[in-house]
Formats: C-alpha cells, structure tokens, sequence
C-alpha cells in the first residue's frame, strides 16, 4: 500500500484495491512517512495505551470509608461519589481523585447499590389467547381510521385489517364505516382469504353494539359465531393489544394518504387497492408459514335472527374490587386479582362466563378464576 501511494496512486484506489478502509490506508502511509521501508515498523501496535496509572490502593480504601461513614452518619443521607469528594476534600491535604474516577472506584469495588432495570422477554404475539400464542391458529385485527378528508370532497373513513401470523392485510376506504359495511366487508374478505380462528375489535359500538343496553350481540359478532370465528374485544384504554392493525393504520395513511393528493374516493380505493397488493406480495413467504384458514362454507347465509351460540371472549382489567364489566352486566372474579388483566370467555352454548387470569410477565400461566351462570334472554335482534 505505501509503494503505491508513493508511486502516485490516490489513498482511495489503493484502499478498493487492496480491499481495506480509507483509515487503514492512511494509518499505515503516515507511519511510513519520512523513512525508508526497510526502516518502517510494520508490526500491529495495541491500541490500549502504553502506561496506565491506576489510583492507589490506599486512596481507594479512603474512599470507601467516608463512603461507609457518610452512609451511617450523614445528616444528609448523600454518599455517593460527589459527597464523597466534598468529605476528603475538607478532611485530606492530599490530592483527591475527580468525583469520575471515585464512581469508578466505587464500581470497581462493588460499592454501587443501585438497582439496574430489569428487562424481561417480551411475551409472545397473541400471548392472552394460548391457541394464538402456540401459532395453532391464526388472529386478524380491525380497526377503522377516521377524520380523513379529500380536499375539496368529503370525509373519509377506513376499515383496515391485519393477520397476526400471515400479515395479510386489507383496506376499504369509504364514505363512512357502519355495522352493515363491517359485516359486508368481512365477508368478502373471509371468503377470499379464508377463515381465522379468532377476529380482534376495539370497542366500537360498530362492532360490538351499542353500549347503553345490556346483553347486546351486536350484527358484527353474530356474524363471527354464525361462521365460527371467536370475537375478541381489546380492553378499553389499553396499549398493545391492538399493536399489529394500529401499526398498519400507520404505514396505510403514510404510503396510500399522505403520500399522494387524491381528486375522488375512486382514485383513493384505487390507490389502496395497489399498496395493499403489493404488500400481500411482499409478506407472500410469511403468509405461507401462518397458521392455516378454514374455507368459507358454501351455502352460509347470515340469519340475524337465530339464537347466537359460541364464544365471545372480552379481555378486561379488573376494577379496586376486583370486578368486571361486559354485556351491561358487573362480575366478580377475584378480590386478590384487582386491576389486572382477565381473560373473560363468555361461552353462549354453555350458559357460562370463565374468567382467566392474564400476566405479560408470565403469559404461559393462566389459571381460571371464576365461572358465572349466564344466558342470554331471547328477544328479536333488531335491525
């Protein structure tokens, strides 16, 4: 390398041909600088220094007695190294070590209480459903962004979703998002993709009914049991659950809104029918590796009218009781177990409500906590 350069090759060509950094070139042209090479020490040098000077022994036993006395009689309460440095500098007409390298002292010999966090493994995906967490059967999220306007035109709403497992998503951006949209929605897309094993809404009176009576099956769950897909409902005022759909809310309004200015909603659903293809295309080998879907059933009609049968499944946070709401109704479920996460399986066929204790730190234990008697009075679902 030092031939070249002293032959009038750039210090850049001689690095790509030689295959090494620009740095290394001139690390080794400025040690051969000024002599000749049979003169040059070629030879690797370590890069720590030559000399290090390491503070006394007996400098550090000083330190960590006024760290011991400051800790028993200060008035104070301060013994770290700043306070150990005010104590020697008033009692010691020595030099005293920088308040730097007495928390290096004090770390060197173990003399440093303070907790470090503790950081645990993040649960696995679906961690609160075992059958989801186990990748034996596949979730898809929904969720709807609102508030968008086309300038110059209307308000625009967006009903998105999201596979768990597959990252298969969809989009159907529309005038606005309604129970009957929703149900007409989900079931073009079920029968094109096949069905999961459960679907995850927010708290939407869209999808899970109006709030103001109890004991509602709202259109879109009745839809869900009819097909045998589990609805699930993220727990109000709750970050996480909702992480896959509320991340691919945010990637659709930065590659399919924001990027472009749409004149119509035609041009828009257009928009998002090409991002959404070319994100199915891109995640096509996580797809393949997703749990399987159920085929939609041939002859399946929707009849609002019939006696839900299933589950629903509610994931809460208990109440200072240890409470629970869902269905207009109040549980019990475990005084011991108040303000965490439960696991509420309201089961229609059986008449019953099995509450299950839910834990990030700990997702693999689930014990139940509770069953409740239930049933559903039977009244006309209104249309």
């Amino acid at each position: 390398m030092v031939l070249a350069v002293r032959a009038g090759a750039s210090l850049r060509a001689v690095g790509r041909q030689c295959g090494v950094s620009l740095p290394t070139v001139q690390r080794w042209v400025a040690r051969a600088r000024g002599k000749p090479l049979e003169e040059v020490d070629f030879s690797d040098r370590a890069s720590r220094p030559s000399r290090t000077q390491r503070t006394a022994r007996a400098i550090e036993d000083a330190v960590l007695a006024v760290r011991g006395d400051l800790q028993a009689t200060s008035d104070l309460g301060e013994f770290g190294a700043a306070a150990i440095q005010r104590n020697l500098s008033g009692a010691s007409a020595q030099a005293v070590p920088s308040v730097r390298t007495i928390g290096r002292i004090l770390m060197r010999r173990g003399a440093l209480d303070a907790k470090r966090r503790v950081r645990r493994r993040a649960p696995p995906p679906g961690w609160y459903l075992p059958q989801v967490a186990s990748a034996a059967a596949e979730l898809d999220s929904f969720d709807v962004v609102d508030g968008l306007v086309i300038k110059g035109g209307s308000q625009v709403e967006v009903f998105n979703a999201v596979s768990l497992h597959g990252g298969v998503v969809a989009s159907w951006p529309s005038r606005g998002v309604t129970a009957r949209t929703t149900v007409a929605d989900l079931t073009a897309h079920w029968r094109q993709e096949g069905l999961p094993g459960y679907a995850q809404f927010d708290n939407d009176t869209r999808f899970q009914g109006p709030h103001q009576w109890a004991d509602v099956v709202s259109r879109v769950m009745r839809l869900c049991l009819s097909l045998g897909v589990v609805p699930v409902f993220a727990p109000p005022r709750e970050t996480g659950f909702q992480a896959a759909v509320e991340s691919y809310n945010g990637r659709w309004q930065a590659k399919v809104w924001a990027r472009f200015q749409h004149a119509s909603l035609a041009a828009l659903q257009a928009q998002s029918e090409r991002y959404v293809a070319a994100s199915r295309t891109r995640h096509a080998a996580r797809r393949d590796q997703a749990p399987l879907r159920r085929p939609f059933p041939t002859d399946w009609q929707l009849d609002l009218q019939a006696a839900p049968q299933g589950l629903i499944i509610f994931l809460r946070r208990t109440s200072e009781a240890g409470a629970v709401s869902l269905l207009g109704h109040t549980f019990a479920v475990a005084a011991q177990w108040s303000h965490r996460l439960v696991r509420c399986e309201v089961d229609l066929t059986a008449a019953t409500i099995s509450c299950y204790a839910l834990r990030r730190r700990d997702p693999g234990d689930q014990p139940l906590l509770t069953v409740h008697p239930f049933s559903l009075p039977h009244r006309p679902f209104r249309e």
